[in-house]
């Protein structure tokens, strides 16, 4: 499964594009429960911008914070609370987050494929048994999920976006719809297009800062920089940093 999403593709000249005066943005890729990697990844952005000089800095992270690593359930507590304190944090929903609230909703088809796509982990991690789970069928797991996830987690998890403009860039967990506005995309695009927007190659309407497709570090096009460097797998979880016409790195492995 991971060599189907794992994209290295050759690393071209930087999109042109920037972020209004006075603002600086760190977009932080798919997080998929590696806590450990989060606390470092974030106090390496509190250096950098601090090295940077004053700015108005806003952190946006490009859904997938949970599943398939092994602590999702302190990855949204730590964020729910970076939340409360910097209201200049702004979040994505992932495919991930999706299939979760609806498996907190009892959805059957968003139970099985939040199963099968690293939600034992993430249950795990909110204190479900391991051997239980094993032997639960999808209701008793719907029931025993709703029991377990906290109801602040779910409301934060509740309020994510589906896309956020900055400046010249747009950010979004997986891509948008080639030739569709961005007034006009639909939220499933959003969240789980791959190759019609990951093939498309030219530029678009804004530069489209992505996670949700893995890839060896930033994967940078004409019309995309995607940020997400498979930290579950790889050890390695990416930030990209935008200030004026300047883009850099922060990563942590």
């Amino acid at each position: 499964m991971l060599a189907n999403l794992l994209k290295s593709r050759r690393t071209r000249t930087q999109p042109t594009g920037s972020i209004p005066p006075g603002q600086r943005v760190y977009a932080i890729g798919d997080i998929h429960g590696c806590d450990a990697l989060l606390e470092r990844l974030l106090a390496a952005i509190a250096a950098d911008d601090e090295a940077r000089g004053p700015a108005r800095t806003t952190l946006v992270f490009l859904g997938d914070l949970i599943d398939r690593g092994p602590a999702s359930a302190a990855v949204v507590e730590r964020l729910r609370q970076l939340a409360a304190v910097r209201p200049d944090t702004r979040f994505l929903l992932g495919n991930h987050e999706e299939m979760f609230l609806g498996a907190l909703d009892g959805e059957p088809k968003a139970l099985r494929l939040f199963c099968r796509v690293g939600g034992r982990e993430t249950a795990i991690s909110y204190g479900i048994d391991a051997e239980a789970y094993d032997r639960m069928d999808y209701e008793e797991f719907s029931t025993a999920l709703q029991r377990q996830v906290p109801a602040e987690h779910r409301a934060f998890l509740a309020t994510f976006e589906d896309l956020i403009v900055i400046g010249d860039y747009v950010f979004v967990h997986a891509g948008v719809r080639p030739g569709v506005a961005l007034d006009a995309q639909r939220s499933g695009d959003l969240r789980w297009i791959r190759d019609p927007f990951l093939d498309h190659g030219r530029p678009l309407e804004k530069i489209v800062v992505h996670g949700h497709t893995i890839s060896d570090e930033l994967d940078v096009q004409p019309h995309r920089i995607g940020v997400d460097t498979g930290a579950y797998s790889t050890g390695r979880l990416t930030a990209l940093g935008l200030e004026g016409e300047a883009s850099w790195t922060v990563q942590v492995a």
